[in-house]
């Protein structure tokens, strides 16, 4: 058993996830949630996600040894302030946000003031589909999930973080806060805006009623993340604005040049970038397949 009592403050998909992956493989004694709404509590108890759902955030953190915050990113520090007072000493607190230096930042000081320990966490892991009933316990096996302590973290509460990633099936990478930033702003923040920029372009109601009847397959599977929650979406990008932006440029730039040849009718650079793209995600899915935890 890795901890005594594991709370999970917010209990969606990750959260939601989480519980059912710890009660399953018997990590922890007790799995409580903390949750805003009486609706939500009656959710997670049907989806078995937490043994106590509760509205009161003492009685979630109250004796929990390990806590994991699975709130939007704009909420984090204001629970945080909340937490502190109500955390054991010596409690290891840990997230699942999309941005880390921001949260690393603002976040550890404030539960170190009150002796417990915070290390970040993100697992890669996750879809469009919100909320604690798309909860499921394999969610994180084999996913990727980046561990970013900060220099002066606590080595028990950097293993203990490690424990709890591992027990649920992710395999653990560290990366320092603003290295993690940089690259999923490309792999996962990217891709998410380029998604939602196709969508309000191609669905727009400006255009003529055909253009949604000829939108099909390949449509649907390049725009599914669009349909993932605003709320959570405009704190990442808000929070990670830096990076994102300079992924933005660098695309755009690329995006130029691809333009350029399709506008002279460039026949080897479109019949190039074409090859290019095919060949790296080829190999990129066949890596994935025999390395599913890479």
């Amino acid at each position: 058993m890795l901890c005594r009592k594991l709370a999970l403050i917010g209990v969606g998909l990750l959260g939601g996830s989480l519980g059912l992956a710890a009660r399953q493989r018997r990590l922890a004694g007790e799995v409580a949630g903390f949750v805003r709404r009486e609706a939500s509590r009656a959710e997670c108890l049907k989806a078995g996600a937490v043994d106590v759902a509760t509205l009161d955030l003492a009685v979630a953190a109250r004796d929990a040894d390990l806590v994991v915050l699975c709130t939007p990113i704009g909420q984090m520090r204001e629970l945080s302030a909340r937490l502190a007072p109500l955390l054991s000493r010596d409690a290891v607190v840990t997230d699942v946000g999309s941005v880390k230096a921001g949260v690393v930042a603002e976040v550890e000081p404030l539960l170190g003031a009150a002796g417990a320990f915070f290390v970040g966490s993100h697992p890669m892991a996750g879809a469009e589909k919100m909320g604690v009933a798309h909860a499921r316990p394999d969610l994180f096996d084999g996913a990727v999930c980046v561990v970013t302590p900060s220099a002066t973290a606590r080595r028990e509460a950097v293993s203990r973080v490690e424990a709890l990633w591992q027990g649920v099936g992710a395999r653990v990478l560290h990366l320092t806060p603003g290295r993690h930033d940089e690259l999923v702003a490309r792999s996962s923040h990217l891709p998410q805006v380029l998604a939602t920029a196709l969508v309000n372009h191609v669905l727009d109601e400006a255009l003529p009623p055909e253009q949604v009847q000829l939108c099909a397959g390949g449509f649907r599977d390049s725009t599914r993340i669009a349909s993932g929650s605003p709320e959570m979406w405009r704190d990442i990008l808000l929070a990670n604005r830096v990076p994102i932006a300079a992924a933005l440029h660098e695309f755009l730039g690329k995006l130029e040049g691809v333009c350029t040849a399709i506008e002279r009718g460039d026949a080897p650079a479109i019949a190039q970038w074409l090859e290019d793209g095919k060949r790296r995600r080829d190999g990129w899915i066949n890596l994935r397949k025999n390395h599913p935890a890479e």
